[in-house]
C-alpha cells in the first residue's frame, strides 16, 4: 500500500497531501477515488486513508483509521558516523533507515578524507534528509531519521557516551564484543560509532574510552566503513528482539 508522511495528526478526519507527495499520488500512481493508503504523522502513528479527490493540487484523503506504526524498533539507536568518501554516505543513510536507526549523526573524525565546507555540508546533509524521508516511506517507518548537522570527533563521543548503551567500534580491539556488550543489560537508547575508511586513529580510541563509550569489536573481519554500520544496526536490532 502507498505510503506517505505529514506533519502533525489530520483534523476532522482528514489529510491534505501537498508538493511532491500529491504529485506522485496524481501522476505517478494514478490513484482514483477510493483507492486506499497509508500517511503517518512521523511520531509513530499510522493512519489508513482512502483518496477522495485533488483539489488545488493537493490530495485530499479521508482518515478510516488509525494504528502505531508497526515499523518502529523499541530501542532508538543513534549512528555516529565518519564521514566518509564519495557519496557512501547516502548508502548508508538508506540502509541504516531501513534497518531501524533513530538518528544518523556525521562528524569529522581524524581520518576521514572527506572535508566539506559549511556550505557543501548544508546541501548534503538536506540530501541525506531527503533519502532517510524516501527510505522510511519505502521500508514502512513510522518516524523519519533524523540527520543531523556534521559536529566534532569529541561532540560526537559526548552525545553517544550520553545514551544508555554507547558503543565505540574499533578496529583493533581484541577483547570485547560487540555481541557480549548487546546482550549484557536492558537499554532503550544506543549508540553506535563508526570510523572512517582508514580506521579511527590510536588517540581517539583512547578519547572515546575517556568519554565513557566501551570499545568493542565486530569480529576478526575488517569491516569497510559503509558495511561496519549496518552490520552493528543489525545486531542491535536482533538482540534486542526487533529483527
Amino acid at each position: 500500500m502507498p505510503r506517505f508522511f505529514i506533519e502533525g495528526a489530520p483534523e476532522n478526519g482528514t489529510i491534505v497531501i501537498a508538493g511532491e507527495d500529491a504529485h506522485h499520488i496524481a501522476r505517478v500512481l494514478r490513484m482514483k477515488p477510493g483507492e486506499e493508503l497509508t500517511v503517518c504523522d512521523g511520531a509513530g502513528t499510522d493512519y489508513r486513508c482512502a483518496f477522495e479527490r485533488l483539489e488545488d493540487g493537493a490530495a485530499v484523503c479521508r482518515v478510516e483509521g488509525a494504528e502505531p506504526s508497526r515499523g518502529e524498533p523499541t530501542v532508538r539507536a543513534t549512528l555516529f558516523m565518519a564521514l566518509p568518501k564519495g557519496d557512501k554516505m547516502d548508502f548508508i543513510v538508506q540502509k541504516a533507515t531501513e534497518l531501524g536507526a533513530a538518528a544518523i549523526v556525521p562528524y569529522a573524525a581524524a581520518r576521514s578524507v572527506s572535508r566539506p565546507d559549511e556550505k557543501s555540508m548544508a546541501k548534503k546533509t538536506a540530501r541525506w534528509q531527503k533519502i532517510a524521508r524516501e527510505a522510511a516511506m519505502q521500508c514502512g517507518r513510522g518516524v523519519i531519521p533524523a540527520v543531523l548537522p556534521c559536529v566534532s570527533f569529541a561532540e560526537a563521543a559526548r552525545q553517544a557516551a550520553a545514551l544508555d548503551l554507547s558503543l565505540f567500534l574499533y578496529e583493533n580491539e581484541r577483547q570485547n564484543g560487540a555481541r557480549a556488550a548487546l546482550s549484557a543489560e536492558t537499554y532503550a537508547t544506543v549508540g553506535l560509532m563508526i570510523g572512517p575508511e582508514g580506521g579511527f586513529d590510536p588517540a581517539e580510541a583512547e578519547e572515546a574510552v575517556r568519554a565513557g563509550l566501551r570499545s568493542v569489536s565486530l569480529g576478526p573481519r575488517i569491516l569497510r566503513c559503509e558495511t561496519a554500520p549496518l552490520a552493528a544496526l543489525a545486531a542491535v536490532m536482533y538482540e534486542s528482539g526487533n529483527l
